[in-house]
């Protein structure tokens, strides 16, 4: 089995060493990543330059930095490689839980892998920077990439590992309401600059990513792509709304 490994914090973050780690233990592994971080980049594509692809030591790994985003990375990895059968993005330095998937570059990775048919698993946990300690997380994060590439669907999933984890659960996305940020500060110049930042204005619904981290439990939430949604597709199909 061929894996593709990405992330959005950049090819040189302790995490995707850890995932690529991990991974090795059920295939090849090849890592493709941006050479700088990406965070919050979405699923955004480089449309108005040429990338880079470029050969770097990641550990005892064949890797690549690119000059661009973790969807480009997944598209050059699978166009270098000649076939790739899963793309593991990861290991997030931060969760990526209910809303932030909307924004998320580490979910963009995988959902990029998704959109080529290849299986597309994103990996996160809130362990800090300062830290670096995936002891508590390795054995889940093997048990739960095994099961996942094993396994025929779903093809596409948002992985969130607790700090200490005591066991892993099936989950939807937590969909609670924020109230957004603005923070104004300024530099040492005393130029202006801003912050943005969320504060849940919800508790966490049982069931739901967030649920399950708060509660020490790998969260494992199947994603698809199609964001119709299909209730008010229903609803709206029979209303005569539009004259002739």
């Amino acid at each position: 089995m061929n894996i593709l490994i990405t992330n959005d914090d950049g090819v040189y973050s302790p995490g995707i060493l850890e995932l690529a780690e991990v991974a090795a233990e059920f295939g090849d592994v090849r890592i493709v990543a941006p050479d700088v971080e990406q965070s919050s980049m979405g699923h955004a594509v480089t449309a108005t330059r040429p990338l880079s692809y470029r050969k770097t030591k990641i550990g005892d790994f064949d890797a690549y930095r690119v000059n661009g985003t973790p969807a480009d990375c997944v598209s050059l990895g699978s166009f270098h490689w000649e076939k790739v059968d899963a793309v593991l993005s990861g290991i997030n330095l931060g969760p990526n839980l209910g809303n932030s998937m909307w924004h998320s570059g580490t979910l963009a990775g995988a959902k990029q892998a998704a959109l080529l048919g290849i299986k597309g698993i994103a990996l996160s946990t809130p362990t800090q920077r300062e830290e670096y300690n995936f002891t508590h997380i390795r054995p889940y994060a093997r048990e739960v990439i095994s099961y996942l590439l094993g396994q025929e669907g779903p093809k596409l999933v948002n992985v969130n590992f607790p700090f200490a984890p005591t066991g892993i659960v099936w989950t939807r996305q937590s969909v609670r309401q924020y109230d957004g940020l603005v923070k104004p500060s300024e530099d040492p110049m005393g130029r202006k600059h801003f912050w943005f930042t969320v504060v849940p204005l919800e508790a966490a619904e049982e069931g739901t990513d967030r649920y399950a981290i708060e509660n020490n439990l790998v969260s494992l939430t199947p994603l698809r792509l199609d964001l119709t949604d299909e209730s008010q597709l229903v609803k709206l199909s029979g209303m005569n709304i539009f004259k002739k």
